[in-house]
């Protein structure tokens, strides 16, 4: 798919990997629907790419904001690609979780990506080609502590992105699942960054994943998984998971550890 010819519906706009993907798309000469709840930086991304950028409010928890996004695409003209990158992350162990806060993850990770493809679709299939990009994580294909809800959500997404890709495989739609590892962005709170360097984890620059990630729409890929030795992992965890297991439990005390802070800083 040549980035050019790109109508995107592109949802979690306004900052991380979705800002990124906004940018990147309009340089390339992509018209772009940018969905997010508050517009923050877009502002000056739709002062460069005033012919190009348009925003559109929405929360996706709710059905309304979902039908309020499919009208805007309506009103593009077409539509021939959606970028399902709005998420939100939780470190903190299952028992340090509320009802709230598990209800709202659930919503936007999953159900929000889930709904919005269901209403995009007819628009997608009415294109000569068209993709979905559902923005997952490794935390997609390793189930790690700490993160056991977030963990939940982008296995069901990458679930639901190989079962849709199979259903759409006599159509013209594709589904391209792409996983990046840690990004540095305001998703993970001090206590996440506080545990990736106590465990020296690798963190990748949100303007490198969008790249990645419209590299592979480009190249017309079905999955994308980024980072090393992070997809040695993904590997490994499918073929041999006791081993990576025995690996994770040995860091179950810096786990705990960072989880209590974080804990801490919820209840300031």
């Amino acid at each position: 798919m040549r980035l050019p010819d790109c109508v995107a519906v592109l949802t979690g706009a306004s900052g991380g990997i979705g800002l990124e993907l906004a940018d990147q798309l309009c340089s390339a000469g992509a018209r772009v629907l940018a969905v997010s709840r508050q517009q923050g930086k877009l502002a000056e991304l739709m002062a460069r790419y005033p012919g190009q950028l348009r925003w559109q409010q929405a929360d996706l928890r709710c059905a309304e904001g979902r039908r309020d996004v499919l009208e805007a695409a309506r009103a593009m003209g077409s539509c021939n690609l959606l970028i399902n990158a709005a998420g939100v992350n939780r470190f903190a162990l299952l028992e340090q979780m509320d009802e709230a806060a598990l209800d709202e993850l659930f919503d936007l990770n999953i159900k929000a990506a889930v709904q919005l493809t269901r209403l995009c679709l007819p628009l997608l299939r009415a294109q000569p080609s068209a993709l979905v990009v559902n923005v997952g994580s490794i935390y997609g294909s390793i189930g790690y502590p700490g993160y056991a809800t977030y963990c939940a959500s982008k296995f069901a997404l990458r679930g639901f992105s190989e079962a849709l890709r199979r259903e759409l495989a006599d159509t013209s739609v594709n589904v391209l699942y792409a996983a990046p590892r840690t990004t540095r962005t305001t998703m993970n709170s001090s206590a996440a960054q506080a545990l990736n360097q106590a465990l020296k984890v690798g963190v990748d620059d949100p303007q490198d994943v969008a790249r990645a990630v419209l590299d592979a729409v480009q190249a017309e890929r079905s999955e994308l998984y980024l980072g090393w030795p992070e997809k040695l992992f993904v590997r490994l965890n499918g073929m041999l998971p006791g081993v990576v297991a025995r690996a994770l439990r040995k860091q179950l005390p810096l786990i705990r550890r960072y989880s209590t802070w974080h804990s801490k800083e919820s209840s300031k």
